[in-house]
């Protein structure tokens, strides 16, 4: 292949591994979340061979540079340098894997048809990732806080004060996954959830990212702040994120 025909299928981008599977004896399928070309797949050739010079690299929730090249399915991996080793801290301690895996696996499903946010989702889930492997909140919430921004900058973006249906002021205190979150008398469905005054305040506070509020929670209304994530973040992506079920939770 001509070199400047190489050239013209190669690019550079930062990206963050979302997923890595088998390929062969020796590859691996790596999927990426881009600073500026989206999600993309990518073969990363002779990765898991002991030789290799970028394989670790190439890790579940590391940030790298990467060069590729656009391949005719599958991108090709040329070269990967470290930028942000997150993996490794991740990886050591339960907590804090699931709760990434959670979220990387979010990442994946909500840019998988999406280019238009996903430098935004790519500078979101970096900065939860970065928060998860230096420890500095508790996993599951500095999770459930990523989930509801991300599901937002999708598109679905919830109310946890004002009536999400028909905009009554709030505070309220029922609550709709289906309608968008609180929901005052008037537009609350039958057999809607009613959360406590500190749960709806614990669920706006990371929903905004506001650490004061949801490092004060105390964990049963973390939990229960928890279930409604989940409950809200399945509906609208009306799919599974199986890493949920994985992901462990204070108790209290």
């Amino acid at each position: 292949m001509p070199r400047s025909s190489f050239a013209s299928r190669s690019y550079r981008d930062d990206a963050v591994v979302l997923r890595t599977y088998k390929l062969g004896e020796a590859d691996r399928i790596v999927i990426l979340l881009t600073a500026e070309h989206g999600q993309v797949r990518a073969v990363a050739k002779g990765v898991r061979r002991t030789t290799s010079r970028f394989g670790a690299r190439l890790e579940p929730f590391n940030v790298a540079q990467v060069q590729l090249v656009n391949g005719r399915t599958l991108d090709i991996v040329s070269q990967a340098v470290g930028k942000r080793p997150y993996g490794e801290a991740i990886a050591a301690d339960y907590e804090r894997y699931t709760a990434a895996a959670a979220m990387a696996e979010t990442a994946e499903k909500l840019t998988e048809d999406d280019h238009d946010t996903a430098a935004q989702h790519y500078r979101l889930l970096v900065g939860a990732l970065s928060a998860v492997a230096r420890g500095l909140h508790e996993p599951g919430r500095i999770m459930d806080s990523y989930l509801l921004r991300a599901v937002s900058l999708a598109g679905w973006a919830p109310s946890f004060v004002d009536c999400a249906r028909c905009g009554a002021p709030g505070p309220h205190r029922s609550f709709s996954a289906a309608l968008g979150g609180a929901v005052c008398p008037q537009c609350r469905p039958p057999g809607s959830a009613a959360p406590s005054e500190a749960t709806f305040v614990l669920l706006n506070g990371l929903l905004h990212g506001h650490w004061p509020t949801i490092d004060a929670a105390d964990a049963r209304t973390a939990r229960a702040a928890a279930g409604f994530v989940a409950a809200y973040i399945q509906w609208h992506m009306e799919r599974t994120v199986r890493s949920l079920a994985l992901v462990e939770r204070a108790e209290g």
